[in-house]
């Protein structure tokens, strides 16, 4: 018999719609994280209704476990699977908490062991030919200047920096406030180098871009509206083609050399946490892999017993 994945069965909706809307409202996770749980679980609901679970209140730990064997025989990949149980277990203990449940189903479930990437970075000499790529005085060369330069000064993320508003800029002070994953406030320092493009973009670049519809977004397409993620992108692959980088670099890149170049320059790890805006020091310790390997090569070339 073939499952319907598409949809929850009625039974199993009213729930995932509570769960969804508490995340929402209680955790403010973003929308696109949202309807990625809600897929997830409409095919966990689709499949368990086939196992005979009448509603999510009735699931046994067996038939949760049937489902997680299902995903596995698909050769789910391990970041899916990883989002899947995520979406199942969350909604298992939020079903605990608002007291449906008296037990938590997903208790015994067994994690997937996702590998760890180390990202992909940029040597300094790569970053400063990116950073001196965009050419000329106009608006669009003194917005792109400063965009890469506050986006490697800072490190934030590409959805930060699409959203970043005017009030959020302080350049005496030398910091950007943004708000992060689950709306969590944090203060980023930029460098003078960052501040100085900055300043000139927006003394003398973005009054250009200004339209009647234009808000406070900093970054300005050609219409006055903000930058999107996707034109960010298509502006660091524009500058690192033009700055003679062969390597593949994407803008999450500047993030991950960003940090990268901090660690090897001796910044302690805590506070690359809190200029990242990890929630856990151990996502922030990937760093040390990409350092420690930076080191092994530089003594695999240089040291005399390695020849």
């Amino acid at each position: 018999m073939r499952v319907d994945h598409s949809r929850a069965p009625g039974a199993f909706a009213q729930d995932i719609e509570a769960f969804l809307a508490f995340l929402g409202l209680e955790r403010s996770l973003a929308q696109n994280t949202l309807a990625a749980y809600r897929s997830d679980l409409d095919q966990a609901a689709a499949f368990l209704s086939a196992q005979g679970a009448a509603d999510w209140r009735r699931v046994t730990r067996d038939q949760a476990a049937a489902w997680v064997h299902s995903l596995n025989r698909r050769v789910c990949a391990p970041a899916s699977l990883a989002r899947k149980l995520t979406a199942l277990r969350g909604l298992a203990r939020f079903l605990l908490r608002e007291k449906l449940r008296d037990d938590e189903f997903t208790d015994l479930l067994p994690s997937p062991k996702l590998p760890r990437r180390i990202p992909g970075t940029l040597t300094p000499e790569e970053v400063g030919r990116l950073l001196a790529a965009p050419a000329g005085g106009d608006a669009r060369a003194l917005r792109d200047r400063a965009l890469l330069e506050l986006f490697y000064s800072s490190g934030l993320r590409v959805s930060e920096l699409a959203a970043l508003m005017l009030q959020q800029v302080n350049l005496e002070q030398g910091f950007v406030r943004v708000f992060g994953k689950g709306s969590k406030e944090r203060v980023v320092p930029i460098g003078t180098k960052a501040a100085d493009a900055m300043q000139t973009y927006l003394q003398s670049g973005r009054p250009l871009l200004v339209k009647k519809q234009t808000g406070s977004q900093v970054f300005l397409n050609p219409r006055g509206t903000a930058l999107s993620r996707v034109a960010l992108w298509m502006i660091v692959k524009k500058n690192a083609e033009r700055a003679g980088i062969t390597k593949s670099v994407k803008p999450h890149g500047l993030r991950h050399s960003f940090a990268t170049h901090l660690l090897s320059g001796g910044a302690d790890l805590r506070a690359i946490q809190e200029m990242l805006g990890h929630a856990s020091i151990s996502t922030t310790q990937i760093y040390t892999a990409v350092e420690s390997r930076r080191l092994l090569e530089q003594h695999a070339k240089f040291h005399p017993r390695n020849k």
